[in-house]
């Protein structure tokens, strides 16, 4: 029962921006991260991150949140698209050498899985996102574990009723007054 009346407030924010420390097994890499609740347990977030040398990349994630414990901690499962400029490497069998290339413009299909806490009004998470390579490098997989620190910008009530004032506001628009809906039932088409 407790986890039924807490899956209604997964996730109570509507966007954070912070940053995220990423670690694989080519480099370590900084970036930023952004986070836009777009349904009640859904998210977009948006990675940008480089190693400041040789590997930079951006990817856009769709994310489902489920509660764990409480309406604070969340973990999430998701997918997306990666585009970059990474480095690759390629055995040479024959010389028996590993042959190394940068500025590799890359394509991929990413998935992420995570847990995240918030307190007051500072998201932190920690997650898996796995890297499969379509196009620019050799390797087809690449795995990243992250650490993000966000910063909510927007809670979830402020987003929730800037929508309802919107509907509101359209509707009243939309509205047509009194007089003019008895005129219309009175006059000749």
């Amino acid at each position: 029962m407790l986890l039924i009346s807490n899956s209604i407030f997964a996730q109570k924010y509507g966007n954070a921006v912070g940053i995220r420390l990423g670690n694989n097994q080519i480099s370590r890499q900084f970036g930023v991260t952004f986070q836009q609740r777009i349904m009640e347990r859904t998210s977009i977030e948006g990675i940008l991150q480089t190693d400041f040398s040789r590997n930079s990349s951006l990817s856009v994630l769709l994310e489902k949140h489920k509660p764990i414990i409480s309406k604070r901690l969340n973990y999430y499962l998701g997918a997306g698209v990666a585009f970059g400029n990474e480095e690759s490497f390629r055995k040479n069998e024959i010389e028996k050498e590993i042959v190394q290339t940068y500025g590799n413009k890359t394509m991929g299909i990413e998935a992420i899985g995570g847990i995240e806490f918030t307190i007051a009004s500072t998201v932190l998470s920690l997650d898996y996102k796995p890297n499969f390579n379509i196009a620019g490098r050799e390797e087809f997989f690449r795995g990243q574990v992250g650490f993000s620190a966000r910063t909510v910008l927007t809670k979830s009530k402020d987003q929730k009723k800037r929508q309802r004032q919107r509907k509101r506001s359209k509707r009243k628009s939309e509205q047509v007054p009194f007089g003019e809906k008895v005129k219309s039932l009175f006059s000749k088409n």
